[in-house]
């Protein structure tokens, strides 16, 4: 019987996928009762969080109209707009293209705008394992494998293995999204111009 290779596309195959990189037993639920699965549970959402905040992921980047809140900032700003519910960081905040000063408070961003102002956020949101790509999860798993080979295996050797591939897989993921827009041409006319004077 033939077995085929799936892609890691939710929190226990990636957890299991870490574990693995370990050598320690998969998971089949958050709720196995095994170490595994209890410190899956309590540290898998904080190293994705924090591993799709690490750089300006091109999957993980969405604009949103941000909602006009009726209740204005108590001081020093004139609006106050709620953040989307799966926010995880700012990038830009504008109005009919251009940047507009803000302050982020709470799950809030204040501007001064106008009340006719339609504000647009740039953000890195909280995207579904399902859409990450191959590149990320790889890097994701071996984040986790370090956290797994710390509190799991209890061997600092293996974590401090696990954290170097962990870094270089990112630091490859990073390099495979940056392509995933159009390629910035460099403005070369003032070198040209001074060149030639």
């Amino acid at each position: 019987m033939a077995v085929s290779s799936t892609h890691a596309n939710t929190p226990i195959d990636i957890c299991s996928r870490a574990l693995i990189l370990i050598g320690a037993n998969t998971i089949t639920s958050f709720e196995d009762g095994t170490t595994e699965a209890l410190v899956s549970v309590n540290m898998y959402e904080d190293v994705a969080r924090t591993a799709l905040v690490n750089s300006r992921w091109r999957f993980a980047t969405n604009q949103t109209e941000l909602n006009l809140l009726t209740a204005p900032p108590t001081g020093r700003y004139d609006r106050a707009y709620q953040l989307p519910a799966d926010y995880l960081m700012t990038h830009a905040a504008t109005v009919n293209d251009n940047l507009i000063e803000y302050q982020l408070y709470g799950d809030k961003l204040f501007a001064n705008t106008s009340s006719s102002d339609k504000v647009i956020l740039d953000h890195t949101f909280r995207v579904d394992e399902v859409y990450w790509p191959s590149y990320f999860t790889i890097a994701v798993e071996y984040a986790l494998a370090t956290v797994f080979a710390t509190s799991v295996a209890r061997d600092t050797a293996l974590a401090g293995l696990m954290n170097t591939q962990a870094q270089l897989t990112m630091t490859k993921a990073r390099t495979l999204d940056s392509q995933q827009q159009t390629t910035r041409k460099l403005a070369t006319s003032r070198f040209i111009t001074n060149r030639r004077s």
